[in-house]
């Protein structure tokens, strides 16, 4: 797959899907979690909001190395060979003052819903700086996609 086909099928991806599984590693060993996502234009980073008193919140203070996986499936059998998924993998963060406030916009602007969550006082605005996609096609297809590199 050229590189603007892959771009263009990520940024797809990215834009239909509202949720991904979030993976952490911390003390109490590895945890997975489903949040409600949005992706920079860049596709450079990726925004998440959780409160300050999660595991998964715990773990990214413990280790900030994380992975988040995004697919399209649809829950048929079709799903092994028709379904893509990519997984973004990357240093997470607290975003803080004017770079919470931009994101914080970016994510309402996907989820309105998450307005009284997001303003809650115990509510970290969490952005991970994605290094690379893993994006996987047709069951066994994986490119790199690696958005510092095209953007």
């Amino acid at each position: 797959m050229e590189a603007r086909d892959l771009e263009k099928a990520l940024r797809e991806l990215l834009a239909s899907q509202g949720l991904a599984v979030l993976a952490t590693q911390g003390k109490g060993g590895a945890h997975a979690s489903l949040v409600a996502f949005a992706a920079t234009d860049d596709l450079r980073h990726l925004v998440f909001a959780t409160e300050r008193d999660t595991r998964k919140y715990a773990n990214l203070a413990a280790d900030p190395r994380v992975a988040l996986l995004v697919d399209d499936r649809s829950h048929r059998a079709a799903d092994l060979v028709e379904a893509t998924a990519a997984t973004a993998e990357g240093p997470a963060r607290e975003a803080l003052g004017n770079e919470r406030e931009r994101l914080a916009a970016r994510l309402l602007g996907k989820h309105p819903a998450l307005r009284p969550f997001v303003a809650h006082p115990g509510c970290a605005l969490i952005v991970v700086t994605v290094e690379v996609y893993q994006v996987v096609t047709r069951f066994q297809s994986v490119v790199e996609f690696c958005p510092a590199a095209y953007t």
